[in-house]
């Protein structure tokens, strides 16, 4: 079961960035009215500008921007909360066994073993959700950098 989920969430990721390569690529705009190549650099300076201003985004800067800080390390809370939770469930069965303390280790061990697999499956969700805001962001930039070519006689592609 656990080999499947790995499998699906490494399967996610590279759709992830395969979209994102697609995504981030920017369109072509070909002279269609007969531009020269210095005519075609000047307005596509402007329409980066234009498509800038009117959708406060910048592709230099959404590209690259970081991704989400989750704490200190992996784990934030998640690690300590499942120990917490590891431990007490541990020393209720070591107390039937006969054994608390030794029930609580082995619980607080387990626990903090789920609670890193639930921070890391976390990360990975707050990681795929900021890439999907940078692509929903640069696809928002394209439309109107593009509008805008189209708009100065280019077929955009």
């Amino acid at each position: 079961m656990n080999a499947t989920k790995l499998r699906a969430g490494c399967a996610i990721v590279i759709a992830v960035l395969a979209l994102d390569a697609m995504a981030q690529s920017k369109p072509i705009a070909y002279p269609a009215k007969g531009q020269s190549p210095q005519k075609q650099q000047s307005d596509d300076g402007a329409c980066y500008s234009w498509a800038k201003s009117n959708t406060g985004i910048d592709p230099a800067t959404a590209s690259a921007a970081p991704p989400p800080q989750g704490g200190p390390a992996v784990g934030g809370g998640e690690r300590v909360g499942g120990a917490a939770r590891g431990a007490a469930g541990g020393a209720v069965i070591g107390a039937i066994a006969g054994d608390a303390g030794k029930g609580a280790a082995i619980g607080a061990t387990a626990g903090t073993m789920a609670g890193g697999a639930r921070a890391r499956q976390n990360k990975r969700a707050q990681e795929s959700n900021a890439q999907a805001q940078s692509q929903n962001a640069m696809s928002t930039y394209y439309r109107a950098w593009a509008a805008c070519m189209q708009g100065r006689g280019y077929t955009i592609q």
